[in-house]
Formats: structure tokens, sequence, C-alpha cells
């Protein structure tokens, strides 16, 4: 998040205390595009943020260190809670991202998750994007994000879409050409 939004990184980075929030701007087609990023750095503990911290995501963009196995294991674990927490329309199609990052660690030697497992999950869960990135490196980073905001971005409109669709019953008053008074 650091090397996406300031294009910064720091061996000295302290692991999310709380949940860390920045945006930024970015032009997609015609359109300027505020994301809004939240961090939790996967701790538990945030799990229970609830439903007021998930609902209203047009986007969630899943992390695990590729060489710690523990942080690809929760996976499965942090999807389902956003889900459930995030409540979407459509879980289905509700634009998810997956990023296998530190792949810049001992020239890849230390690596516990292989990129075909990474995919594997990946097309269980309905073929969510996948991204190796070196956040450190500054390796991919940008094109994850993008990949990210565009998803949204069409998950939106197909939302638009969908809700433009229904029409507006006219309320018993407008009906009968009265008034409630």
């Amino acid at each position: 998040m650091n090397q996406y939004v300031h294009k910064r990184f720091s061996q000295q980075y302290k692991a999310t205390i709380g949940a860390d929030f920045v945006t930024k701007e970015l032009q997609i087609d015609d359109r300027l595009v505020t994301l809004q990023i939240w961090d939790t750095a996967g701790q538990e503990r945030f799990q229970s943020l609830g439903v007021a911290f998930y609902r209203g995501a047009d986007c969630c963009v899943l992390v695990y260190d590729v060489n710690v196995l523990k942080s690809f294991d929760t996976l499965d674990n942090w999807h389902e809670e956003f889900l459930k927490q995030a409540s979407p329309p459509d879980p289905r199609t509700f634009p998810f991202i997956l990023l296998g990052n530190k792949i810049d660690i001992d020239g890849g030697n230390s690596r516990v998750v292989s990129e075909k497992k990474a995919k594997e999950w990946c097309a269980s869960k309905g073929n969510i994007p996948y991204f190796e990135t070196s956040a450190k490196e500054d390796y991919n980073v940008d094109p994850a994000f993008l990949c990210i905001a565009k998803a949204a971005l069409a998950n939106d409109r197909e939302q638009d879409i969908y809700f433009q669709g229904i029409p507006e019953a006219a309320s018993e008053n407008e009906q009968r050409g009265g008034c409630a008074c």
C-alpha cells in the first residue's frame, strides 16, 4: 500500500497497529477515480470490525506472503469473512484480487506457496485475478491495483444497469392523484 500510494518502501515499515487508510487518484479511461484503501495487515482482530468497516466496499485486495504458508492458509477465512460482513448484492461477481507478495526475498528460494497453488485457489473462487508482487522492488504493484480498480468500476456499472432496469412503483398517493393530507 505504501509503495503503491507513496512510491516508497521502508525496511522499518511497522505492521499495521490499527487499520491504515490512504487515498490515491488515478485516471481510468475517461474517469478520475479516487481509491480509498484500508489496510488491516491481515490481523485476525480486524475480522471483528464488522459491517460498518466492510459495507460499501467496491472491491477487496487479498494479500499473502509467498514465503509464509500460514498467510496463504488464512485466505479462505478472510475471503468468507469479507463477503459475510460486506454483504454484496452478488457475492459471486464481487471484485476480488489476490496478490502473492514478497517474491523478491532470497531470489525466490524461500518461497513456500507456488504460483500454481495460488492460481488454483483463485480458480476455486470464481477466477479471481492473481498477481505476484514485490512491494520492495515495486514489481507488479501498479498493474495489480489498476486491475482491481477497473474490475470495481465494471462491477459498479453492472450494478447501475441492474438498478436502472428496476422501475420505481409510484406511491399509493401518486397513483390516486391525491396527496397525503
